[in-house]
């Protein structure tokens, strides 16, 4: 298994993201920003305007998430930060607070195709662990989707799988939607 050195996303990494993202903007334009805004705002704002708003939280240094590398080369994202940054999921009937717990949540992951099955969510999942705990937060939330072992496309799971967040030691807590696991681990 290589070895993979994990860092926070911040502006003199800004070059990175958009390495690893690349001109589709990780998927169809996304930036990671379908969870941070509204649908409509999401969609009109497509691959430029998600990528600039992605930018600009970039560029206030508020950390959205972190890179993985190997050999200095990006090669996957983790999205997550306080609940509350993530609009869509608090909003979300499968995902919205079932307690007042605050917490932190791993949104989503993006893994350059050529490291995919080779440990990077993983690595990425127990670093954003670490560095949830290290600003404070007390709770990782996540909403995986249960393949119930069965081989998924790709980019249906950038939520990443229950099997991840079982192994990395996260336990339901909720099931609103049959395949829609609610996961936390407490940090």
């Amino acid at each position: 298994m290589p070895t993979f050195e994990i860092k926070p996303v911040t502006r003199d990494r800004w070059d990175d993201l958009v390495q690893l993202f690349g001109p589709s903007g990780a998927y169809s334009g996304c930036w990671c920003m379908f969870w941070r805004v509204k649908s409509s705002e999401f969609e009109a704002n497509g691959n430029k305007g998600n990528r600039k708003t992605m930018r600009r939280i970039v560029a206030r240094n508020e950390n959205p998430g972190l890179l993985a590398y190997a050999g200095g080369k990006p090669v996957g994202w983790i999205s997550l930060g306080p609940k509350e940054e993530f609009g869509r999921i608090e909003r979300s009937p499968l995902f919205k607070a079932i307690d007042d717990q605050p917490v932190w949540s791993v949104a989503c992951f993006f893994i350059d195709k050529e490291y995919r099955n080779h440990g990077v969510g993983k690595r990425l999942l127990s670093a954003a662990a670490d560095f949830a705990r290290s600003q404070g937060a007390g709770i990782l939330e996540a909403y995986p989707i249960d393949t119930r072992g069965k081989r998924r496309e790709d980019s249906a799971l950038f939520t990443g799988t229950l099997a991840l967040f079982e192994q990395a030691g996260f336990v339901e807590v909720a099931r609103r939607k049959e395949r829609r696991p609610v996961m936390r681990k407490k940090l």
